[in-house]
């Protein structure tokens, strides 16, 4: 049901999907690449590490909510944009630092202008940046055809940002360790949803902080979720919602609960934050379902997404 992923197995087949060629100005060649969106289906946080950093245990899943990352090659240095003025363009963006790492690993003697047209929020608890940092990394594979092996593309989005590596497999894993030691899951079930940002961004290292291990007595089944997925048991997924951080950021952003309480009042069978929140997803039996629930709740807060699972081949 779940197989351990073994690295260049699981993105040859889909690697060229999500991926438009096509001329920038003067003639430089310029590629885009779709960026999905991240949820996690389960949370479990197991500690500090020596590092700094936490294990974590999750169930990693895209969602076909996207951003566009087009990448142009020019003579020398890294530009970023983007259609949100509020996002740096610095070495303090995911995105930025992907080329960065990709110029100096691999010695390249070039430059790239790369615009983000963002559509998933900021802040969100959705992997925007590592998403865009992961579509970075495989633009300019594609773009140079440097043709690399998977392996040294996740050593590099290690490198960026915990959960690049995720966004570089794609699809759904369990993720362990920072989110860098994934376990690919042979998903048999396309997953509906609404997804529900208040429009404010939560500080991740803030939550993570503020966790008590000890107060944990509920913690996530990420083997028992990623069995669910396998055997399309919609229901075993719906049981098996569980993010340990929600409680946490619940305290902070109370507004959050009420997301989950409207979710489930318009039809979801079960609601969860993602990641560090402050997004909620309501999942539902099907499409039909979650339009009828996007009518009712578009209306009440900034961003509302109606969403399913993400697959370069539309699965």
């Amino acid at each position: 049901m779940v197989s351990r992923f073994v690295f260049g197995i699981f993105f040859s087949v889909e690697y060229n999907q999500g991926i438009r060629w096509h001329k920038g100005c003067a003639g430089m060649k310029q590629i885009t690449v779709s960026a999905p969106a991240k949820i996690n289906l389960t949370l479990d946080v197991l500690g500090k590490r020596a590092d700094g950093y936490h294990n974590i245990e999750s169930v990693m899943h895209q969602i076909n909510l996207c951003d566009q990352v087009c990448v142009t090659q020019i003579p020398e240095g890294i530009e970023v944009y983007s259609n949100r003025g509020e996002l740096p363009g610095g070495k303090t963006n995911l995105a930025y630092r992907a080329a960065e790492a990709m110029v100096s690993k691999l010695g390249i003697k070039t430059g790239f202008r790369i615009f983000l047209e963002k559509n998933i929020p900021l802040g969100a608890g959705l992997a925007g940046g590592s998403t865009n940092a992961a579509a970075v990394i495989k633009a300019i594979d594609q773009l140079l055809g440097l043709n690399m092996h998977l392996r040294d593309m996740l050593e590099i989005g290690q490198r960026t940002g915990s959960d690049v590596p995720f966004c570089l497999l794609g699809d759904t894993a369990i993720a362990r360790g920072r989110g860098e030691l994934l376990t690919r899951v042979n998903r048999r079930i396309k997953l509906h949803l609404l997804l529900v940002n208040p429009g404010f961004q939560v500080s991740t290292a803030r939550i993570y902080n503020l966790l008590d291990q000890e107060t944990i007595t509920d913690r996530p089944d990420s083997v028992r979720m990623a069995a669910a997925l396998a055997n399309g048991d919609f229901a075993g997924v719906v049981s098996s919602l569980n993010n340990v951080m929600e409680k946490v950021t619940l305290k902070l952003h109370p507004e959050v609960a009420g997301i989950k309480d409207n979710l489930v009042q318009a039809g979801a069978a079960g609601a969860l934050m993602s990641g560090s929140g402050p997004t909620v997803f309501g999942l539902f039996s099907d499409a039909e379902a979650a339009h009828r629930a996007f009518q009712v709740i578009k209306g009440f807060y900034p961003y509302t997404f109606c969403c399913s699972s993400y697959r370069a081949n539309g699965g």
